[in-house]
């Protein structure tokens, strides 16, 4: 999903994955899968079977570690924001994990196209030190509309295979 705000001195695109349940659901799902699994467990303890019970207990708990995994994973983040003079891009889940700051006037976008007809371009942000990957984790359709906002704000300095930055 990308958002765009705008105000007179800063323009802030925001990119994240497409959140496909929320955590809520995960739990309600989790708790119905554990019917069954925790059912025949106990069933099967109760005939003597015991050591069932604790590999039922070790799939629940591998089951919720996972399905918490990849929700915390959906909530990554680009926040790439744009001032008079500088290109600000912050990676994170709930705060920036990595911050790049670059110039402006020296900032381009670089764009790969895509390898396959439902992926999305990959879309690089460079400077002279830098080339930086924004929205790998999105659809192709929000990846067209990441790219549609960051060209309004700085110029496609190369597309195609090659990403070698024209100076």
């Amino acid at each position: 999903m990308v958002s765009a705000s705008e105000n007179e001195q800063k323009h802030v695109i925001v990119a994240r994955p497409n959140l496909s349940a929320s955590w809520k659901h995960n739990k309600q799902i989790l708790f119905l899968l554990s019917i069954p699994s925790l059912g025949a467990a106990l069933f099967f303890t109760s005939l003597g079977a015991w050591p069932i019970l604790p590999f039922a207990g070790l799939e629940l708990a591998a089951l919720s570690g996972a399905l918490y995994y990849v929700h915390w994973k959906l909530h990554f983040r680009h926040v790439i924001t744009f001032d008079a003079d500088t290109v600000r891009i912050d990676k994170g889940v709930y705060a920036p994990k990595f911050t790049y700051q670059l110039i402006r006037r020296e900032t381009g976008l670089a764009i790969t196209p895509e390898r396959h007809p439902w992926d999305g371009p990959e879309l690089y942000i460079q400077d002279r030190t830098h080339s930086i990957r924004v929205g790998e984790f999105l659809n192709r359709e929000d990846c067209l509309a990441l790219k549609e906002h960051l060209n309004k704000h700085i110029r496609i300095s190369s597309s195609g295979p090659n990403l070698q930055r024209s100076v």
